[in-house]
This record gives C-alpha cells, structure tokens and sequence, in this order.
C-alpha cells in the first residue's frame, strides 16, 4: 500500500509525544493501524504495551478488525473506549461489576422523580430530564464547583438541588455513570500511585483517535498513564471539534504543545475523498475561524461540479425540490445510499420526510426525528381543538385548563368526564375563576366553528398560548422563537387542510406511514441517509444536501458568543466534507411567512460578504 510523505513519517514514529493533524478523508484509520503494526513488527515493541484509544464501542471494533485484517489474525494490542478503559482500571481496584454502572433510563428516572418531587412541571418531560443530565455531565466531566455554574436549562437554584438529588440516588443505589468512571479514576491514580505506576508499565505507548473530541478530565488521566516515557500518540483535527456541548474543546488540542514541548507535529495534507471544488470553499469557510491551527489541505487532482448553492421561497419548495431532484439521481442510476441530506438539528427534516413518502423515495434516518404532532406543543394545540369539538375527556382536560394559567385545581374535575357546569359550581365563591370558565366555554364554541388554520391561529393569539410559550421558555432559559417555531410548523400543516376531520385523517395516516417506513428501513439496505450534521461526522457519501443554511438554524439561534459560533462553523466545515462528488446547499427566503437570511457560512464559502450579494 502506498503511503504520502507525512503518512510514512507518522506510521514510523517511535517514542515522545507526536501530534498527527488529520482533516477529512486523510486516511487516519489507515495511520493508527499501521502505526500500531510498525511498532511491534519493526521496533519489536510487545504488542500487550499498546493502548488504542477510540470515543465509540464502534469505532474501537473498526479498529480492531482493520488491525487483525493487517496482520492476519488475532493480537494482544488494546483497542477500547475512554469508559472501558477506565472501568477496567476500576473494576481491578475496587471490584466493580457491570451491575454498578447506570443505564440511561434510570439516570433520565431519577431527573423525571426529582423534578416531580421539586414541584416542576415540565411539558417536554423527557427533553428536559436529558438536558439536566447532559449539563450534570458538564459539571463532572470539566470539573467545575457546582456553586460557580449556571444551568442553561432551568433557575440555578432548581440546578443545583436536581444536581444534588441525583448524587443521593446514585450514591443510595450503589451506581455510577460514565463520568463518575473518570472522576474516580483520577482519584484513584492521584492517591495510589502505585496502582498507576502499574498501569504505566502495562501501557507505554497510547494512542488516541479523535482528538479533538476529548474534554479535560480524559486528557488529565490520560497524561498521567503517558507518564513517565509520554509515548502519546494523538490523531485529531481541530476543524472537527464539534462536541463543545458534551465538554469537548479544541483549546485542548491546540495547547497539546505547550503541554509537552518537545512533541512532534506532522500533517495529513491530502483528502482523499472529495473534489477540489468541495474541498476549496470547505477551506475558506474553516478558515474564518480564529483558534485553529493553519493548515494548507491538497486533493488527489480529481475534480467535479461546483457547489451547487439555491435560494428557494420556502421549504415547501425547497422540500419538493429535494425529493424530484434525488429521483431524477435515481433514474440516472445512482444508488439511493450514496446519497445523504444532512440538517442542522433532528427536527430539521420533518416535512421532507413527509416528501420522501410522498415520492416512495426509501429513506433511513440516523437520528430519531420527532413526530412533529407529537411535540407537547402540538400535542396542547390539537387537544384544545378535540375539546372544541366535543371531548370532555379528563386528560385533555388536564392537559390545557392551565396553559395558560387559568388557576384551576384538579380538585374542580373529580370526574373521568369533565362538566363545566360542575366546574363553575365548584368556583361559586370565586367569581373570577368562575367567569374564566365561561371564557374558555366561549373560546371553544368559537374555535368548533372554525377552519384548522384558524384554529391554530385564535388558540395561540386570542387565547393566549404564545404568551404561555413565551414565559414557559424564561423558565426553560430558551429563546422563545425555539418553542414558537414549532407552533408555527403546526400552523403550516393546519393550513393545507379545510376541516379538522381531514387534518385529524392525515395526522394519523402520517403516523402509521411513519411506522411502516422505520419497519421497512431496518430491512431496506440501499436507502437515502437523513442525519444531523454531528451524526454524519465520520461518514462519506457521493452526493450530499445540506438543508436549510439560514441563519438562525445553521448558525443556531444559540449561538452567542464567538466560541459558539466558531463550534457552528466547525460543524457545517464537517458537514460540506461529507461529500465526495456533488455538494448542494440550499437556503430559503422565508420560513412560515417570516423573513429568513441566507447563512453567513454560505457567503463565506462562496468568498462573497453576504452584504453585497
């Protein structure tokens, strides 16, 4: 097999600290394999010394099958992840066993109870339960005093007593999550230095892959392992880092040679996999970032088609496009698997998914993507309709008699079938509440008598369900355009039909296409790939569409300040390098009736100023 320059300088690198920047498609696995073979079979170093470090059970598996395939069989080099690595240390000291270690579901029960325990009430129970343990796993894994951090997702007070709750639990049930895992590791190798002389000797070269992805409390483990011959071996790339939300940060990789000044430095210069008319605007739009190393990235000489950048109207137009687009690549005898749409965030493709249907193009998505009238804001609006149209089921009763705050009990409804009358009985003496009874009683005659689109309209404006989003989302610390996009999304559907019978009709055929279709993709092989820009990270694909470069989704809404924006950058340089032969990037003018900009990333990779276009 042939190798370039820097690819033969990094395989036959033997001891110290070696930083190998690897962009995308530069052949790092290759790198990593072939690196670990040259070590055992040219500097006859003993193959159980070697520690392979991966981020995903996956990855590390790769690695393994493409290193025996190398040398033909079956070895003693380690290949596992950061958490299995240091469970193994754990399990050794302190007798450990796979019972101790959290599953998901409980972590996201024991959030769900606290909460529930604390008075909180919130819509998107699951969504909120995952983002408080995401933000657990922030504090733990960047080592952060509780008392110095403040919650991006509820008052910091309700933080720190959910944060303290979960501890309890944990400690109670005699479990552990993966971050515990690292924290007592370090623990461990800080106050037994023994124990990690041990572990020293047993792994003197370490290489890790991925880099860019580690957070600190990995890097500071690992420097301890490395110690006292530093045999670390880095593959990254810091264009990559994507994962700041989890505790990852460039800033580690870029100060890997401050922190050993003698380490060597090589550069995978050449990308393998896409055109130069990808690779080159993907360079300029990297290169707008501020904290990364400089880097000049060759092609093999292979060239294509430019990027293909549209403005369309809307996304109803962009949506159509999309799916008569892919089915002429079809027709023309591409594969449906060499095709990829890529977007910014899981509910980005939900009325393309519904195009995808419409056209039997076979589609697979990566990511869970939310049904869209599943949504608890969906969910709230469609049951103020049923109720207008007659239910007076208690729990849809429950669900909205409080959204917004009308201040009415659950003790009013001790029936399973609500009575009004019953209800403004049981407010007598309470005039206020009582006449807001009656208010609703008005609202919800007039709202029968209505078109879906109207409906939606009168439920969110003269009834008052914005300005419940609105202060739901102070509670949230989310931008109330988040939660009012998703009512919008909703109006949208309403509008294309003229009874509610109908909409109802198509609301549960679209369910049940839902679930034919995920029944189908676990048999369907050869499908087109739907995933967000993080999930794609790693993957290639002859043609890629990237959805909805607007500003506002990609950037985020979110992203405030100069970090996060050079972590969006990061994650749409990820994205256009997906592509192999065809890039196409597309914007909208207007999204639900209001005005939408073009992507300051679109104008960036074009090399134009986005104001003079």
């Amino acid at each position: 097999m042939a190798f370039s320059k820097a690819q033969t300088q990094a395989i036959m690198h033997k001891d110290g600290p070696m930083m190998v920047l690897a962009g995308p498609g530069s052949g790092k696995t290759t790198v990593i394999t072939h690196r670990v073979q040259y070590l055992t079979k040219e500097y006859g170093i003993d193959p159980g010394d070697i520690l392979v470090i991966t981020f995903t059970r996956a990855a590390a598996e790769e690695m393994r099958e493409r290193y025996e395939a190398l040398i033909g069989g079956g070895s003693r080099v380690t290949f596992g992840t950061f958490h299995s690595i240091f469970f193994r240390i754990l399990k050794l000291a302190y007798r450990y066993t796979a019972d101790n270690i959290v599953r998901e579901e409980q972590q996201m029960q024991f959030v769900r109870e606290l909460a529930q325990a604390g008075g909180l009430e919130p819509e998107d129970e699951n969504e909120f339960a995952a983002s408080i343990l995401s933000e657990i796993s922030s504090v733990k894994g960047e080592r952060i005093a509780l008392e110095h951090y403040y919650s991006k997702n509820c008052p910091d007070a309700v933080f720190r007593q959910l944060y303290a709750g979960y501890e309890e639990k944990m400690r109670r049930a005699g479990l552990i999550d993966f971050d515990d895992m690292m924290v007592l590791c370090l623990e461990l190798f800080t106050e037994r230095k023994d124990i990690l002389s041990a572990w020293q000797r047993r792994y003197r070269y370490i290489l890790i892959d991925e880099f860019q992805d580690i957070n600190r409390l990995q890097y500071e483990i690992v420097r301890m392992l490395a110690k006292p011959e530093d045999n670390l071996f880095i593959v990254g790339d810091d264009d990559q880092s994507i994962y700041r939300f989890r505790g990852a940060k460039p800033e580690i990789m870029l100060g890997f040679e401050r922190d050993y000044p003698g380490a060597g430095r090589i550069l995978l210069d050449v990308n393998y996999r896409s055109t130069e008319e990808i690779v080159a605007p993907a360079l300029r739009l990297i290169g707008e970032n501020q904290k990364r190393f400089s880097k000049t990235i060759h092609t093999t000489g292979r060239h294509g088609k430019n990027v293909i950048t549209k403005l369309w109207q809307d996304p109803g137009e962009e949506n159509l496009a999309i799916a008569r687009e892919i089915q002429l690549y079809l027709q023309s005898g591409v594969r449906p698997g060499d095709i990829a749409v890529l977007y910014r965030t899981n509910a980005g493709p939900r009325f393309l998914m519904e195009k995808l249907m419409e056209y039997n193009l076979p589609f697979r998505t990566r990511d869970t993507v939310p049904n869209l009238y599943e949504h608890w804001i969906s969910r709230n609006i469609l049951t103020y309709i049923r109720i207008a149209m007659g239910s007076r089921a208690r729990e849809d009763i429950l669900q909205v008699i409080n959204r917004p705050k009308r201040y009415i009990s659950r003790d009013a409804m001790p029936d399973e079938t609500v009575s009004f009358e019953k209800m403004k009985a049981f407010y007598a003496e309470k005039d206020w509440i009582a006449e807001r009874i009656e208010s609703l009683e008005g609202d919800l005659r007039a709202i029968a008598r209505m078109s879906p689109l109207a409906a939606v309209n009168y439920i969110r404006q003269g009834m008052g369900y914005d300005e419940y989003l609105i202060e739901y989302a102070a509670f949230r610390r989310m931008r109330p355009e988040e939660l009012l996009e998703t009512a919008d999304e909703l109006k949208e559907s309403a509008a294309g039909f003229k009874t509610f019978d109908e909409w109802f009709a198509h609301i549960e055929a679209y369910k049940e296409e839902l679930l034919r279709q995920a029944a189908q993709r676990r048999t369907e092989t050869d499908a087109i790939t739907l995933a967000t820009m993080h999930s794609a990270k790693g993957l290639e694909f002859p043609i890629v569409y990237i959805l909805d470069a607007n500003e506002g989704i990609t950037p985020h809404s979110r992203a405030m300040l100069d970090e996060d924006m050079e972590e969006e950058r990061r994650l749409f340089y990820v994205a256009m390098t997906r592509a192999k032969t065809r890039l196409h990037v597309y914007a909208v003018r207007e999204r639900y009736h209001k005005k939408a900009e073009v992507s300051r990333f679109v104008w960036e990779y074009l090399g134009r100023d986005g104001d003079s276009r």
